[in-house]
């Protein structure tokens, strides 16, 4: 077992990792900055000015914002000006009313309130800078490399906080730093009532499952694999269920169901991901409720792992890393030891690195069943002995190194990709 000090670590990592959301957290995080700057101001801003990074406009332009029925930033942030309250993090909105709605809406349709526009000359890949003015008074707020991190508050001139790193520096992380072994060996061995909680990684994220069937969400992909005509190709089966139960989550997340998800690393898709798989899989396989919590933590833990070294946004879908995180956790629930886990993490770098992130979507249910599809074959292999070797492609006989291969080219290979993507975006039909 490892020692106290370490477990609280780890513990308290997870804590901060592993946060309710409501709605995709990008627009949520650019709404969280707008109701800070408007509780600096003191006032409803006349003007709002949102300076964004490329990745967090990117994960932002397609997608539904919560209770609302509406697409995008706009919105958002009109309703962080409006509705949001900072102290509730990534469930700004959550006070969202039908009559602050149409306030919101009012505001947005006037046209001269709200500009968005491109932020230059920034390394973050996640920063968010919002200027409030009204009266002649103006306050900042910025958010940078962590979704609720606010670096920097100013009102009228007046620095509050100032917590930015100069330009070329790297912001100081003291977090526990993560192996595989070192997580493998914290899922397995840490006394249960320490990690109980992740439970509740099941109940949020099963509940967003369950609301999409209440409404036609997205693309309708979890109802979809649900039909009889499905059932006929994929049968009704462990598999098809867990196609079913994590694309469901996602199509009401993607659609603005104003019901919060438990996140990982900043995304609600990425705590769907590494999280209904393995409890449906549980569920189903009959494990005990030790094995269940067990895995899950595993799933959770390796995703936040492999985002230490990826960073919270980049090129490569995070369906990818969370995938990695499910297939641990099923490997796991099927009996696998460390060395069957480790092969699972290598089958599934094997195959999907490099799927591309084009922004948060209806459409992130597609990547998610591939990921989650790709996560059963790795476990499946895995159990069977069978693993992807050195000798193939980026694959190294050292799990961690694996790792930090898939991270490199998505952290750094890939930054052409991610501008390209950006490109397309946003000059579609031009």
């Amino acid at each position: 077992m490892l020692d106290n000090n370490i477990r609280e670590q780890i513990i308290s990592l997870i804590n901060r990792e592993v946060v309710p959301a409501v709605g995709c957290t990008e627009p949520m995080c650019v709404s969280l900055c707008v109701a800070r700057a408007t509780e600096l101001l003191g006032c409803r801003p006349e003007k709002i000015e949102a300076h964004l990074s490329a990745n967090i406009l990117k994960n932002a332009m397609g997608v539904g914002i919560p209770g609302t029925g509406m697409i995008g930033l706009p919105i958002a942030i009109a309703l962080g000006a409006i509705v949001g309250k900072s102290e509730y993090g990534l469930e700004v909105i959550k006070d969202l009313t039908p009559a602050t709605l149409e306030e919101g809406k009012a505001y947005v349709a006037a046209n001269n309130h709200i500009d968005i526009c491109l932020k230059q000359g920034i390394t973050e890949k996640l920063y968010v800078e919002i200027h409030c003015k009204a009266d002649g008074h103006e306050a900042i707020a910025v958010i940078a490399t962590d979704h609720t991190r606010f670096v920097y508050e100013e009102k009228d001139g007046e620095v509050l906080m100032d917590n930015r790193k100069p330009a070329g520096a790297v912001a100081a992380n003291n977090d526990i730093r993560l192996n595989m072994r070192l997580v493998y060996d914290f899922a397995t061995t840490t006394p249960l009532d320490e990690i109980r909680f992740i439970l509740k990684t099941r109940e949020y994220n099963f509940r967003i499952a369950e609301e999409s069937k209440k409404a036609n969400y997205g693309h309708c992909l979890g109802k979809t694999i649900d039909r009889p005509l499905s059932h006929g190709i994929f049968g009704n089966s462990i598999f098809s269920h867990i196609i079913s139960k994590t694309a469901s989550a996602c199509d009401a997340r993607m659609g603005g169901a104003m019901i919060p998800v438990m996140s990982n690393s900043g995304s609600g898709n990425q705590g769907i991901c590494a999280t209904n798989p393995v409890a449906v899989y549980a569920d189903e396989n009959e494990n005990t409720e030790e094995e269940q919590i067990r895995a899950l933590i595993l799933s959770h833990l390796t995703a936040i792992y492999i985002k230490q070294n990826l960073g919270k946004l980049s090129a490569l879908c995070g369906c990818v890393v969370a995938s990695i995180g499910s297939s641990c956790g099923i490997t796991y629930l099927m009996g696998g030891d460390y060395q069957h886990i480790c092969s699972a993490v290598k089958n599934m770098i094997a195959n999907i690195t490099g799927m591309i992130c084009d922004g948060a979507k209806p459409s992130c249910a597609l990547k998610i069943s591939s990921g989650v599809s790709t996560a059963l074959l790795s476990a499946l292999l895995s159990m069977e002995g069978k693993c992807v070797s050195s000798v193939e492609g980026i694959i190294d006989d050292d799990v961690d190194r694996s790792i930090r291969n898939l991270t490199s080219i998505g952290a750094e290979a890939m930054n052409r990709t991610d501008e390209m993507v950006l490109d397309i975006m946003t000059h579609k039909g031009c």
